[in-house]
């Protein structure tokens, strides 16, 4: 059995080793794929209403972009730092990858808590950050989207920031707000495409979305709208938590009415009506048939695994599970449908955003929408025909497919 404790970096290149055994991949293109091409901290000053000054320090990594520019998220979190940005930058390479998208894979990060900062020292913050990176991204270079903590408003502090500089520049980032070029459907894209992809699992296992009963661990962008779409399908939503707690009603949340009460600026906790209260651990552990953790990594580990009652995990966060975990699950028959196929959603979405800021052409909703469960069914397709070719798990499938595509650029390219 694997061992627990790996640091997030070392758990993403072990579910790599897995993936890159089953293709056969040679040891110079491992060496290559399992290191990063540039990694960059920066000290971030930032001047406090009260006239203080904080320094905070953010993080760039650039994964790989053998398929073209990198891609992906900024978080702003307490714990960000260099070792979770590595990891999360790979798992963006592989995610893209096996979407079939031209792009490589990339993650930033500031290592603070954005609760306790004001709108006006967040703004100032978010513009230091992107002086300190501006020379390493670009449209065609490198593409920051909204991440953990951070919204459609934080891309639009990036992206003027970048634009003062460079001339309007919409492409530079992605999940804007669509009066400065975002795409309709992008906000809901990652927790949408969740259960698109959940709805394509089911019809390949000969099975029906509506009446599943699922708990989803984490009630922000992801979780929120992967409920309201989960529900609108006809699943039955039982459990549902945020950072304080959670709470559980085994015949069904009112999901609209919570979704309600959070956005009104409330807790998941706060939502009135019949149902137990519960903790996040509960919820992990308590009976249903789908799980989604959409919450922050390493939720199902060595401790709580042998614990979970459902039979499907589907990963809506970025590495919720740990290599032992995903272990223990395996063993005990649980399907896993790993973080870089199931919440591939929200850089889906990106993409077409992306594309639309290019050629200056908005499309509307419906055919975005369309799209995004189309793009997803086809990996799902993909992903689940070579685990039973291969005899592997979900995720060696992916892993497997989206590294053997960029092993394939980078050997044309002449990387080694």
């Amino acid at each position: 059995m694997v061992r627990e404790g790996l640091s997030a970096f070392e758990a993403v290149n072990h579910y790599f080793s897995d993936a890159a055994r089953i293709i056969d991949l040679d040891d110079e293109m491992c060496a290559v794929l399992t290191t990063n091409y540039r990694e960059i901290s920066v000290q971030v000053p930032v001047r406090l209403d009260d006239g203080g000054l904080k320094v905070v320090h953010g993080y760039r990594v650039q994964h790989n972009g053998a398929r073209g520019p990198y891609k992906g998220g900024v978080r702003y979190h307490p714990d960000a730092d260099l070792e979770e940005v590595r990891a999360l930058a790979s798992l963006m390479t592989w995610k893209t990858a096996l979407l079939d998208l031209p792009f490589g894979g990339a993650k930033g990060g500031i290592a603070v808590d954005p609760a306790a900062m004001s709108a006006d020292e967040r703004e100032r913050m978010t513009r230091r950050f992107v002086n300190g990176i501006s020379h390493v991204i670009g449209p065609y270079r490198d593409i920051p989207a909204p991440d953990v903590n951070t919204n459609a408003q934080t891309m639009a502090w990036m992206m003027d920031a970048f634009s003062a500089a460079h001339g309007w520049t919409p492409a530079i980032v992605t999940g804007k707000p669509v009066n400065l070029g975002g795409a309709p459907g992008r906000e809901a894209a990652t927790g949408r495409g969740v259960i698109d992809v959940l709805e394509a699992h089911c019809r390949h296992s000969d099975s029906d979305l509506a009446g599943l009963r699922i708990a989803i661990q984490g009630f922000g962008n992801v979780g929120s709208f992967a409920a309201t779409e989960a529900a609108r399908r006809g699943a039955t939503v039982v459990a549902v938590s945020d950072q304080w707690g959670g709470i559980r009603r085994d015949d069904g949340l009112d999901v609209e009415a919570l979704g309600t009460t959070v956005a009104a600026g409330g807790r998941v906790g706060d939502h009135t009506g019949a149902h137990d209260v519960i903790t996040n651990d509960e919820l992990l552990t308590g009976p249903c048939d789908v799980l989604i953790p959409a919450a922050l990594d390493e939720q199902l580990h060595g401790g709580n695994a042998a614990d979970v009652a459902a039979s499907l995990v589907v990963e809506a966060a970025n590495y919720p599970t740990t290599p032992m975990g995903d272990e223990i699950l395996g063993d005990r028959g649980i399907v896993v449908v790993p973080d870089v196929l199931a919440n591939a959603g929200g850089v889906v979405g990106s993409y077409f955003e992306w594309t639309m800021n290019i050629q200056q052409f908005r499309w509307k909703v419906d055919r975005f929408n369309t799209e995004l469960a189309d793009r997803l069914g086809l990996a799902y397709a993909a992903t689940s025909a070579f685990a039973e070719d291969h005899d592997c798990t979900l995720r060696q499938a992916a892993f497997a497919l989206g590294i053997d595509r960029v092993a394939t650029a980078s050997r044309l390219r002449g990387y080694v």
